[in-house]
């Protein structure tokens, strides 16, 4: 599953939804949390059932339920299921325990968990490995944790995030990378801050994220060509592939006046692959 960008649609809103479908994201999460008022979910239910059962499927339609303490998750899993998803979103996810529960409710249905939105969640992100067959990915957030530990926020004046948010933020990274699924970034709130958007994708994907939610259309083409393997990347890791391909009795090589090796040549081979399913 391609996974550059994952854009957030309310589902109480249905004339968003069939718009959102040709915005050239690579995912939808069709939202039935935190931006549907609780005297609306039951109608956003309907509608996102419905639309999944009636969408042309050019990309990727995933839910993001209820939490599993919340009281509203066997309504949301009364009505979306049966209309076939590609995923399930599991907001306060707190470990394996979480994916195993919701896994039980909803068979066969690949789980994306935001793993650090409470203060148990964070010591538990690295039990995803044993879960990594109900995955698809692993993803975090900035915006709930502060809120359950009485912080003022999670970024400061300059609106990088502050040190501990930024722990939460590299488990995350690395809980994805040890169950072996994509590691998608969180949002980018400032909306109208485009550059600031860019030099933030730019960073993750530099860090080792393969993909990140956003929250507005705008923010779309900006996140995919972050996380798009540039015409010059893909030529420089062939470069790398076949020269120890040419020299397989050879640990290291020289290549362009710089010293490459064994990681060099695994990330060049990531590299290829993350490029083979692009437009």
């Amino acid at each position: 599953m391609r996974l550059r960008s994952l854009l957030f649609v309310p589902g109480d809103r249905p004339e968003r939804m069939e718009k959102a479908l040709g915005l050239n994201a690579d995912a939808l999460i069709l939202d039935l949390e935190d931006s549907v008022a609780p005297k609306a979910k039951p109608h956003a239910r309907q509608a996102v059932a419905n639309f999944l059962r009636s969408a042309e499927r050019r990309t990727k339609l995933l839910v993001r339920i209820n939490p599993l303490d919340s009281g509203f998750l066997d309504e949301d899993l009364a009505a979306v299921p049966e209309a076939r998803p590609d995923g399930l979103v599991l907001p306060k996810a707190e470990g394996n325990m979480s994916v195993e529960a919701l896994a039980g409710k909803a068979p066969g249905i690949p789980i994306l968990p935001i793993a650090t939105e409470t203060p148990a969640a964070i010591f538990r992100i690295g039990t995803y490995a044993s879960v990594r067959a109900h995955l698809f990915g692993l993803t975090w957030g900035a915006e709930d944790l502060p809120a359950a530990i009485g912080a003022l926020g999670a970024r400061d004046e300059t609106g990088r995030y502050t040190s501990p948010y930024e722990l939460v933020r590299s488990l995350t990274l690395f809980g994805a990378h040890a169950a072996g699924v994509p590691a998608i970034e969180t949002i980018y709130p400032a909306i109208p801050d485009l550059a600031g958007l860019a030099a933030y994708a730019q960073r993750a994907r530099f860090d080792g994220f393969n993909g990140m939610m956003a929250i507005h259309p705008s923010q779309i083409p900006i996140i995919n060509q972050a996380f798009t393997p540039t015409a010059e990347e893909l030529a420089r890791a062939q470069t790398v592939i076949e020269a120890f391909a040419a020299n397989p009795g050879k640990g290291t090589l020289q290549i362009d006046g710089r010293m490459v090796d064994a990681p060099h040549l695994k990330q060049a081979k990531r590299l290829i692959e993350s490029g083979k399913d692009l437009p």
